[in-house]
């Protein structure tokens, strides 16, 4: 099977962490509403990647490209500065959060389980167009 190739527009999301509520006198956990919008939008995008390709099954590299809007309160000067990525996000989301909201999304969609990816390779960057770009390739390695 060869590497696959998924493109989410739009603002990257991390996944936010569980809130706890109350439903009468039950204590409940939920996800908030913005990861659990995120994840369907980054499911949607992978199963449409997929066609019809069989879910991958062994060991897998995720390359993944997280580009964030350039803030307008910048001036034209670090505008441009950060479309050369001379200058580089360092404010949230953090970039192990929107890798979580990817691999989950992706579990059932590209592959069984996120367990199986081995390799991660991620960078985060300003871009005029946000969005976060995967790369799922399925390696040749053993599994125990």
């Amino acid at each position: 099977m060869s590497e696959v190739f998924i493109l989410i527009p739009g603002l990257p999301v991390g996944k936010g962490r569980p809130r706890i509520g109350k439903r009468g006198p039950h204590t409940i956990m939920f996800t908030p509403k913005e990861t659990v919008a995120y994840e369907q939008k980054c499911a949607e995008e992978a199963r449409l990647s997929m066609g019809s390709r069989e879910l991958m099954a062994g060991a897998v590299e995720l390359k993944l490209q997280i580009f964030m809007p350039i803030p307008i309160s910048y001036s034209k000067k670090k505008a441009q500065a950060a479309r050369e990525q001379r200058l580089v996000p360092t404010k949230k989301p953090d970039g192990d959060n929107i890798i979580k909201a990817v691999c989950d999304a992706f579990n059932g969609c590209v592959w069984v389980d996120d367990t199986q990816v081995v390799d991660y390779h991620v960078t985060k960057r300003f871009a005029d167009e946000p969005c976060v770009i995967a790369i799922v390739t399925p390696l040749d390695l053993q599994s125990c």
